[in-house]
């Protein structure tokens, strides 16, 4: 290997030289203790080095020896459930090796080289394959079936094939190349992070990645494959939003990058998903997790490693025919590291000191998202997920996984249709300094992505949660979704977000007539309108994460909450026409069950018919007084 010297360091960037066949983003191991770095930047023989591990006592005159190779992870069964750091390395193999204060050089493979996996080929011996094909399966747990592909790159001919338990490094196949020569095919293989993985193309996404919170679900929904950001300050809930999006979101496999986030809450995001159960399953919602750990008291320059990992990981899912949420924990933090390395190495900063490449590096990240048609020739239909039917107890998770069912036909099971797709939603925690949305980061992602929510730190003061403010927000799938609405929810359910959304908006409107002279002044109708509204936020766009009855709202009963809401404001104008007095008509009993009618089961949707009944009769049927 090449051996090279260092001559600066700088902080967590070093410069060394006499690495004449180094390239761009090789991987290099530094100084005397073997530090992992990458190569950011070549000037003949002088190469930037971004350290990933604390430079602390690295001099000048200290080796720098180059592997060859780019820095690359390991993708294989094993993945599922482990916790990693920003460079691939299992942080439980690394306590057994150094205790719980980890020692500088110390590494782990990605996937552990002991443990044996049960193969089962699904094809035969002679088999023409090409790069992306199956060519068995191992049942990773109780959720998730892993799919063995031929990596990209290969094609050629099975030239054997056995089932068996092997490790990951051990040939489960022999595949006769073009030129005759045999190529070893282990269970695992590698893929260097700063390289997209291929797929045959991209298809239009035009399905919902269900999340059960309303807010999201109905006003501004995101599609599987899709990209969407939650920028907010401190205490706005993005944590437990994307706690949320993790559990009840309609996707197959969720990975989760812990990028420079606190101590603290990537302790939170270690402790809960563990205990927390997939809604689907009824098993732990590990068992289809895989989180990249990366603190804001780690070395900088990790924080740009572990967004690679983490959506090179996804894409992996996603070759396999799954659907992938990717959600990065802050990628503001990840914004930062770029800052501190571009200044390190005496780039011409740009607006507020971030690299004038900032947009471009948040564009390429976020393009990787998508639906796709995966390569390969087979059809996709190997096996189905077993072990996946334990009920879970409570009546959301009951609805949660028969949105669930819906979504695997045409990705999962034997009655799959050619060609096979997978696709990963990207959703992008942004933390701006003091919640201020006109910053870099903020404005640089809002250049690329299509779901903005927006969180608010006067709606988390005043406990309105999710605090997503709906006259900031938007989505720009709403027209792909409207099929899909019509198709599965109901013709009406576009229209109702719309009327609602212009309820919500006109109140905003009239909010600074009353703070200056009171709800008096304005007309009768204006005054029902200000109650609908209110009932639209209290009602509806309120949600409680932590109650069993209230966390997950299929699209079904958000349809028919809205449908209720509308009915009783098209019911309150009317019996006011007639001559009601909205004393009466606001304080009907019926508005007391509205109110209560998020909590309904998804076994009881037969009750909003009562409650339109009941809407009827109050306000209309019984009439009379003035106004």
């Amino acid at each position: 290997m090449e051996r090279g010297t260092i001559v600066k360091v700088a902080g967590p960037l070093v410069v060394a030289e006499g690495l004449v066949e180094a390239r761009m983003f090789d991987l290099v191991r530094v100084g005397e203790q073997g530090l992992m770095g990458e190569i950011i930047e070549m000037r003949a023989d002088r190469a930037s080095i971004q350290v990933y591990e604390e430079t602390e006592g690295l001099g000048p005159g200290d080796p720098v020896e180059g592997t060859g190779a780019p820095l690359s992870v390991e993708l294989g069964p094993g993945m599922l459930g482990a916790v990693y750091d920003g460079v691939q390395r299992p942080l439980d193999a690394l306590e057994r090796l150094a205790g719980a204060f980890l020692a500088r050089g110390i590494s782990a493979p990605g996937l552990d080289r002991e443990k044996r996996w049960e193969f089962v080929p699904c094809l035969a011996e002679g088999t023409d394959v090409v790069a992306g094909d199956i060519i068995g399966t191992v049942q990773e747990n109780e959720v998730i079936e892993h799919r063995i592909m031929v990596p990209p790159g290969y094609g050629g001919t099975i030239a054997s094939i056995k089932a068996g338990s092997f490790t990951v490094v051990e040939p489960v196949a022999q595949l006769r190349l073009a030129d005759g020569t045999l190529h070893p095919l282990p269970m695992m293989h590698t893929w260097p992070v700063r390289v997209p993985r291929p797929y045959a193309r991209k298809v239009s996404a035009d399905e919902p990645l269900v999340t059960g919170t309303r807010v999201i679900d109905t006003f501004f929904p995101l599609v599987k494959g899709g990209v969407a950001c939650i920028p907010g300050p401190f205490g706005a809930g993005k944590t437990v939003t994307q706690h949320q999006v993790a559990k009840w979101s309609n996707a197959q496999v969720v990975v989760f990058i812990g990028c420079g986030e606190r101590g603290n809450e990537m302790t939170d995001v270690l402790m809960e998903f563990p205990e927390l159960t997939d809604p689907y399953s009824g098993y732990p919602l590990m068992t289809r997790t895989v989180l990249v750990a990366n603190t804001s008291n780690m070395p900088v320059a990790a924080r740009e490693a572990s967004v690679y990992t983490g959506i090179t990981m996804a894409e992996y899912f996603r070759d396999m025919g799954y659907e992938v949420v990717l959600q990065a924990d802050s990628t503001s933090r990840w914004a930062e590291a770029m800052r501190e390395i571009s200044g390190r190495l005496e780039e011409m900063p740009g607006e507020e000191g971030f690299p004038a490449y900032l947009g471009t590096k948040l564009a390429a990240f976020y393009e990787r998202a998508g639906k796709v048609e995966c390569l390969g020739s087979d059809t996709g239909a190997v096996g189905s997920r077993r072990g996946a039917t334990r009920t879970a107890d409570s009546d959301a998770a009951s609805a949660a996984r028969s949105v669930r069912e819906d979504s695997k036909e045409g990705s999962d099971g034997a009655a799959s249709a050619p060609p096979r797709t997978g696709s990963i939603s990207v959703v992008g925690s942004v933390s701006p300094p003091g919640g201020d949305l006109s910053e870099p980061v903020v404005q640089n992602t809002l250049r690329v992505v299509k779901v903005f929510w927006a969180l608010q730190d006067t709606l988390a003061y005043e406990r309105h949660f999710p605090a997503i403010d709906w006259l900031t927000s938007y989505s720009l799938y709403l027209e792909k979704l409207r099929p899909h609405w019509d198709a599965e929810v109901s013709s009406e359910f576009r229209t109702r977000r719309d009327e609602c959304m212009a309820i919500l908006q006109r109140e905003s409107e009239l909010a600074e007539i009353v703070r200056l002279v009171g709800l008096e002044a304005l007309s009768p109708e204006e005054q029902i309108l200000m109650e609908t509204a209110k009932s639209v936020r209290e009602d509806f766009l309120q949600q409680n994460a932590f109650r069993d009855d209230d966390q997950f709202t299929s699209l079904q009963k958000q349809d028919l909450l809205l449908k209720t809401i509308l009915l009783f404001h098209e019911k309150a104008i009317e019996a006011q026409g007639k001559g009601s007095l909205l004393r009466h008509i606001f304080e009907a009993p019926v508005r007391e069950r509205i109110a209560r009618a998020k909590y309904l089961t998804e076994d009881e949707l037969a009750v909003f018919d009562e409650l339109a009944s009941d809407i009827e009769t109050q306000l209309v049927g019984e009439g009379g007084g003035e106004v």
